[in-house]
């Protein structure tokens, strides 16, 4: 998903002109990542909930070189699915499947 997509969406479902769906559109993602930033959570019924996790401090390997290279300690927002999310994806999934199935069996 990406602003311009949020922003035509916007757009479609109200009367508003192209710069004022952006403005809300980025005003929107905005305040998403405010309250990450104050509460370390986000959920959104029946979508699900983004929350942020502490990395711990750790050794990798360079691809390249194969040397080894110290990973500091961070943070990472992770995502987790409501389960009506899953439901209708997986639903999604399935639909394209058969989808595909069908064009190479006429193909």
């Amino acid at each position: 998903m990406s602003k311009k997509f949020l922003t035509d969406v916007i757009q479609n479902s109200t009367e508003m002109t192209g710069a004022a769906a952006g403005r809300l559109a980025a005003d929107l993602i905005a305040a998403i990542k405010n309250e990450i930033i104050e509460n370390g959570r986000f959920s959104l019924p029946d979508f699900g909930s983004f929350t942020v996790r502490e990395t711990p401090k750790r050794s990798a390997l360079n691809p390249r070189t194969g040397e080894k290279v110290a990973v500091k300690a961070g943070a990472t927002v992770r995502f987790k699915a409501s389960p009506s999310l899953k439901v209708a994806a997986f639903a999604g999934a399935k639909k394209a499947k058969r989808k595909a199935a069908k064009s190479a069996k006429a193909g």
